[in-house]
Order: structure tokens, then sequence, then C-alpha cells
């Protein structure tokens, strides 16, 4: 499948209130391919989606096929994740605190079941802010917790993707041999190298590649502080080098998804668009 034909959308970058809605802002991107964001499908509401009630989403998938529209992909999310600061994300994003481990696995449990039934192959998410030092308790305790995940993710035939960004890639790698899991990978975002200060992006691509099953199209530009955000910005006018970035992929003959990421700004499907256009000159 050539590279064009492998673009997709994260369904949360289109802000989508219900599924028709979703389906509307898709075909507005001339994109047919999608990744959707799992939680609705099995919360009542949730933070993307702030109408996104569950009979907004009843059946979506059907719905999505329906209008021609393939899901390559899901995304979960955990409880109480706070964006608003490196600070709040630190302390409350993915699998890390313990607080809300407990409601944590049952979503993790409801992502993997909902993915299962809809017959996706890859679901992607925040760990969360792994230790660099490995004799750290707190990394045996996220290396516990991502097998224990992962394990009944595997039961499912689903593979479980983490986000890059929020560790570097040596961490990152070192993390992936302790967990051990074969169908633990990356799904790699490379402006999240730069908006969390991890290292630049083509570089840390070259050290993840052998566990890249998805990549994020996305650009940013990083912050001069450290320990403050980044800035998001259009594919094309950040700091990531897209030619030695797509070099990389062609070097390494990869062959899993584009799936275009717009956070920020309010012409998002005007952005996408232009990411798109990217992603086909460059592939």
């Amino acid at each position: 499948m050539s590279t064009p034909s492998r673009i997709a959308v994260c369904s949360w970058s289109l802000q989508p209130k219900s599924a028709e809605d979703l389906i509307a802002k898709v075909k507005e991107t001339g994109l047919s391919r999608v990744q959707l964001y799992l939680n609705p499908l099995f919360e009542a509401g949730d933070g993307r989606h702030s109408e996104g009630a569950r009979d907004a989403w009843a059946g979506a998938a059907q719905k999505l096929a329906l209008a021609g529209i393939e899901i390559v992909s899901g995304m979960m999310t955990t409880k109480g994740e706070n964006y608003s600061s490196h600070e709040t994300i630190r302390a409350t994003g993915g699998i890390n605190p313990d607080w809300n481990w407990e409601a944590n696995i049952a979503t993790a449990h409801q992502a993997a079941a909902v993915a299962a039934a809809l017959g996706l192959k890859r679901v992607s998410f925040h760990a969360g802010f792994i230790p660099h030092d490995m004799e750290n308790p707190r990394f045996s305790l996220l290396v516990e917790r991502s097998r224990e995940i992962a394990t009944f993710f595997k039961e499912k035939g689903v593979d479980l993707l983490l986000e890059t960004g929020q560790e570097d890639a040596t961490s990152l790698t070192h993390y992936l041999h302790a967990v051990g899991m074969s169908n633990l990978g990356v799904n790699f975002d490379p402006a999240n190298m730069l908006l969390y200060g991890m290292g630049e992006p083509v570089a840390a691509l070259e050290k993840l590649m052998p566990y890249t099953r998805q990549i994020h199209i996305k650009d940013a530009n990083p912050s001069p502080k450290t320990n403050v955000w980044g800035s998001e910005e259009v594919v094309g006018t950040g700091k990531v080098d897209w030619k030695k970035f797509f070099a990389v992929l062609k070097k390494a003959n990869y062959a899993g998804d584009y799936v275009i990421e717009r956070e920020a700004g309010t012409t998002r499907v005007a952005d996408i668009v232009k990411a798109k256009k990217l992603v086909e000159k460059m592939g």
C-alpha cells in the first residue's frame, strides 16, 4: 500500500460531537481513514468530546463503515489527565498515579474489549512519565502495570502502543525491554518530543524505529525553557525535519499508517489538509 493510501486522521483532532459529526468532518479533509478515540464508545461522557455522551456514539463503527470510512486503530485516555502544565500531567498522566490505578485498569479492559469487537489491531495511549532511572522503584511499578495491561490486550489480539514524548528515546527503549511484551510497541509522535523537550525527533525515531508501529503526523516548536510546553504548529511550519524524518521511515521500510493529529488552532480541517498534502509529497 502506497504512503498516500495509508494516511488517516485522529478523530479527536476534529473535535466531533457525534459519530455523524465525525463523518462529516473527515469527509471535509478528503480522507477516508481514521484513528478512533474509544472512550466515548464505553463512557457516558469524556473530556475531549465534551458533548460526546454514549448515545451520540452509538453504532459509531457501523456508521463510519457505511460512510466508507475505515477505522485503522484506536486510542484511549486514562482517568484524571490534566495537561495544564508539565507539572500537572506529570502528576496525573497515564498509569503513573496510584489514586486512579483501579479506574484506569478498568478503562484499559473496556478499551481492549471494544477494540477487539471492532477488529482493531492497535490501540495507543500515553503511559505517563516513566522514570529515566531504572533503579527508581516507580520504574519497576510501571513496568508491572504496563505488563498487566499489555497482557490482556494481547489476549484480545491487540497491540498496545505507547505515545512518545513524555520520556526520551533511550528511556523508552529500556522500558520496552523491561516490560518484555511482544504486543507492546510505539506510536511515534515527532511533535511530542519537542513539546516535552525530550529530544530531537529524527534521532529519536532512528532509535525507536524497531518498535514503531504507527506514526502521528504532528509538528511543533520547542520551548526555550525546561518543563514548559513548546508550541504545536501546522505541519511543515515547525521544527520537525520532515525530509529526514521520512528518509528514516523509508530506509526502515516502514509499512504502517501515517495518522495526522492536530490538537491546537481553530482551523483544524484546513490544517489537516495541509498535513495530508505534505505526507503525500514526502511519500
